[in-house]
């Protein structure tokens, strides 16, 4: 079973989400927050899965309620609502450690399998879509950041970082350096083991931020 807490300071929104999730078999919504701060108290004590949350909310935002949630050590994941697909604070998001994002009028169906994908390890934000967000709203990538974790990487796990990083699936990733799809997954897995990083997505703005990705 996938709890979520939800965090929305619109209750017919909040109870619309519930009604969509409870009506799942799979899914239990253990909590509602009505704004950041609570997100993060109730993230804390209720430990939720997924924490569905929305980014312009009182008292404290959804950003930063994202990380201290994810500073925290918490095992929730967090999925931002935004109204916008280029919404400026997607990014930020994004950076503060959220596994995705989805649209306010995002399908049932979709939400569904977002909370899924999310509970499961998952990022519900394609790279490309990463990429293009990086592309609109940072025209001025920081490109000679240098981090330590870099020197981890053994030279085939650095091939595999920027291929994850110019939005390439596990099968394209395998099909490009001639490896199983199950060696590619565990180099992912390392990956992030390595760089301290929750998901690809992660693993995008990560190349980015440190120049590997050039316009």
């Amino acid at each position: 079973m996938t709890s979520v807490l939800l965090a929305d300071d619109q209750p017919l929104l909040s109870l619309g989400f519930r009604m969509v999730l409870e009506a799942q078999p799979d899914i239990t919504v253990v909590g509602e927050a009505g704004n950041g701060a609570q997100a993060v108290t109730m993230t804390r004590a209720l430990r939720p899965d997924v924490v569905l949350m929305d980014v312009r909310m009182p008292v404290l935002d959804g950003i930063e309620a994202t990380r201290e949630i994810v500073a925290a050590g918490s095992p929730a994941r967090v999925l931002v609502l935004t109204t916008f697909d280029l919404d400026e604070y997607v990014y930020a998001a994004l950076r503060a450690g959220a596994s995705g994002f989805l649209l306010k009028d995002v399908p049932p169906a979709d939400l569904i399998s977002a909370i899924r994908a999310v509970a499961g390890g998952h990022a519900v934000v394609a790279p490309a879509i990463t990429r293009r967000l990086l592309d609109t709203l940072l025209p001025l990538v920081p490109g000679s950041r240098s981090d330590d974790r870099v020197s981890r990487l053994t030279e085939r796990e650095h091939e595999v970082l920027l291929l994850v990083a110019d939005g390439r699936t596990n099968t394209e990733i395998a099909s490009a350096l001639h490896l199983s799809e199950a060696t590619v997954k565990a180099h992912v897995g390392r990956l992030l083991s390595k760089l301290e990083l929750r998901d690809r997505v992660q693993i995008v703005i990560f190349a980015y931020e440190n120049g590997f990705i050039r316009r």
